[in-house]
C-alpha cells in the first residue's frame, strides 16, 4: 500500500519590485522595476549610447526596466549617468529587501569580438567598487568614457554592494563598454536568483546584511 507523500511547503515570494523618484536641481529622475521580469525596458535618459547600455541590463538581467531621466544636458552627461546609477541602485536596494533566499554572489565573464569583461557583484550591505578599465577611447558615441565609472559608483554606494569590474581585453571602446554592462547584469541576475535550498534564509554568519 502506498502511503501518500506529505505536501511540501510553499516560501511566498513578495514580488520584488520597486518605484523610485528623484529630483534634484541637475535631474530629475523615475526609475520602476521588476527583479523577476523577461528583460522589457523602456528607456530615456537623452544619451543614445547609454539607453543601449541600460537595455543590455535589463535584457541580460532579465530585469523589467523603466528609466525617464530628464538631465542637464546642456552642462554634459556627467549628472544625468551618475544620478541614474544613484537611483537604480536605490530602486534596487527597495527590490531586494531583507534579502532572504538570495544567492548574493554573483560573477559572469562576458566577449564581445576582441573584447572580454569580468564582473563581480556581493550584495554584502558594503558599498565599494573596484573598477579597471582602459578605455581605448574618450568618447564612445556622444557618451563620455570616464562616466562608466560614475554610474557603477552611484549604483554600488545606493544598491549597498562590492563591486568588482575587470575589462581584461579589449581595443574596441564601444565593445569594452558593452561587455561591462552585459557581464553587471549576469552577475546582477545570478546574485539576485532565489536559491531554492535556502529559501527564507539570510545568506550570512552574521544574520544579516
Amino acid at each position: 500500500m502506498n502511503t501518500p507523500k506529505a505536501p511540501e511547503a510553499v516560501v511566498a515570494v513578495a514580488a520584488r519590485t520597486a518605484s523610485i523618484t528623484r529630483n534634484t536641481a541637475e535631474t530629475k529622475i523615475s526609475v520602476e522595476l521588476n527583479l523577476d521580469g523577461t528583460g522589457r525596458s523602456k528607456l530615456s535618459t537623452g544619451i543614445g549610447f547609454f539607453d543601449h547600455m541600460l537595455d543590455q541590463i535589463a535584457r541580460h538581467g532579465l530585469i523589467d526596466l523603466e528609466i525617464d531621466c530628464q538631465g542637464d544636458l546642456h552642462i554634459d552627461g556627467h549628472h544625468t549617468v551618475e544620478d541614474v546609477g544613484i537611483t537604480l541602485g536605490q530602486a534596487v536596494a527597495k527590490a531586494v529587501g531583507d534579502k532572504k533566499g538570495i544567492r548574493r554572489y554573483g560573477h559572469a565573464y562576458v566577449p564581445l569580438d576582441e573584447a572580454l569583461s569580468r564582473v563581480v557583484i556581493d550584495f554584502s550591505g558594503r558599498p565599494g567598487l573596484v573598477m579597471h578599465v582602459p578605455f581605448t577611447s574618450g568618447m564612445i558615441g556622444g557618451f563620455d568614457s570616464q562616466l562608466t565609472y560614475e554610474f557603477f559608483q552611484g549604483f554600488a554606494n545606493h544598491a549597498f554592494v562590492t563591486l568588482h569590474i575587470d575589462n581584461l581585453k579589449g581595443v574596441n571602446a564601444h565593445h569594452q563598454c558593452e561587455t561591462v554592462f552585459k557581464a553587471f547584469a549576469r552577475a546582477l541576475r545570478a546574485a539576485l536568483e532565489l536559491d531554492p535550498r535556502s529559501a527564507g534564509v539570510i545568506p550570512s554568519t552574521k544574520g544579516s546584511l
